[in-house]
């Protein structure tokens, strides 16, 4: 968790803040950050970033755009050098909250950094955990755990969930998997992760709803103020169903790995990844999009974090991190084949040692 100096801290920078940017990772977690602490201070606008793994240059322009007096960072482990140069002919001050790790990370003059990592490895809370530690309005905490569930943690404040919200959990669930897919505040998470995979209209449009919404309960009612939310959410359910099933089906190549693959125009690749790691909890599991000449790749699985930075050395132009039990890779749609063969190597290398 943070401390208390650095909530403080945090809390100073939205009161200086006039009308801020806050660029979020589009995931429920990046989300959920943003939307906490948007409703907390009453100011700014959000913008899901969708450039993996840094929040890249491009983005730049629309600070601009929305006359931003000042930046947050929400939930990416890495923004670009040409980004920060941009901030800095401006003079406009970077406030970065994240929760990854990141080898050899070095804060960039005039950015305020945020990240418990740093202190303890094993501290890896969702930012949106974070943002609710700075925030702590009571009626905004169905927010947080919606943003901490999606990445797979239960929060500290889970008990209190439970006892404001108890119809919105499955009695059989014991993990946040679990809770993520068999209860309906899980549907209000899926709902979320949906949403962010629509057009940049419908996206804007769930922002301010949710921007306004006062329980999880608006969000499950199907209605006209949230009815693109609902078809969205349906029309990926649907293609997420036939991918899991067909991903079941598939003869496995070894005991401790199942590898699937898939192309077309929706990336839902971590989604993909937490679904067949909740029906195979002890296998690793790596899903590959294919997407031009890249796969995009979601791996999950114990310490997988390890070996993934060893795989992506052997393979020219290959890319890979994350958290230590869920990471995130690129290679060249050529090498996916020595991909998973280096893959295979290392897990077998590390079951030997």
């Amino acid at each position: 968790m943070l401390t208390e100096k650095q909530v403080l801290e945090i809390r100073e920078h939205l009161e200086r803040a006039q009308n801020p940017i806050f660029f979020f990772d589009n995931d429920q977690d990046g989300l959920c950050s943003f939307l906490l602490l948007q409703r907390y201070s009453e100011k700014g606008k959000g913008i899901p970033i969708k450039s993996f793994p840094e929040l890249t240059a491009e983005y730049f322009r629309r600070v601009g755009e929305l006359n931003a007096d000042y930046i947050f960072v929400l939930d990416k482990p890495i923004i670009s050098e040409d980004f920060l140069n941009e901030a800095r002919q401006v003079n406009l001050p970077i406030v970065w909250i994240d929760h990854h790790h990141v080898e050899d990370l070095k804060i960039p003059e005039g950015v305020f950094y945020y990240n418990p990592v740093w202190g303890n490895k094993k501290n890896n809370e969702p930012v949106s955990a974070l943002c609710y530690q700075v925030c702590h309005k009571k009626e905004d905490l169905w927010i947080s755990f919606v943003g901490c569930i999606s990445d797979a943690h239960i929060p500290d404040f889970y008990d209190e969930f439970k006892e404001k919200y108890p119809d919105l959990l499955s009695d059989s669930a014991d993990d946040a998997l679990d809770i993520f897919y068999s209860s309906e505040i899980g549907k209000v998470a899926q709902i979320f992760g949906a949403g962010l995979k629509d057009k940049t209209t419908n996206v804007i449009n769930m922002l301010r709803f949710l921007a306004k919404v006062k329980t999880p309960y608006e969000v499950l009612e199907e209605n006209s103020k949230n009815y693109f939310m609902h078809k969205r959410f349906s029309e990926i359910d649907r293609k997420y169903k036939k991918l899991i099933g067909d991903a079941v089906k598939i003869p496995p190549d070894s005991d401790e790995i199942l590898f699937f693959e898939y192309g077309g125009e929706l990336s839902i690749s971590s989604e993909l990844a937490n679904g067949l790691k909740h029906k195979f909890p002890k296998k690793f599991i790596v899903v590959g999009y294919l997407s031009g000449a890249k796969i995009n790749i979601s791996i999950r699985g114990k310490n997988v974090r390890k070996i993934i930075l060893e795989v992506v050395k052997k393979i020219d132009g290959a890319t890979g991190g994350g958290h230590e039990d869920a990471v995130g890779a690129k290679v060249n749609s050529k090498y996916w084949e020595l991909f998973k063969k280096e893959f295979e190597k290392q897990v077998l290398d590390k079951n030997n040692d």
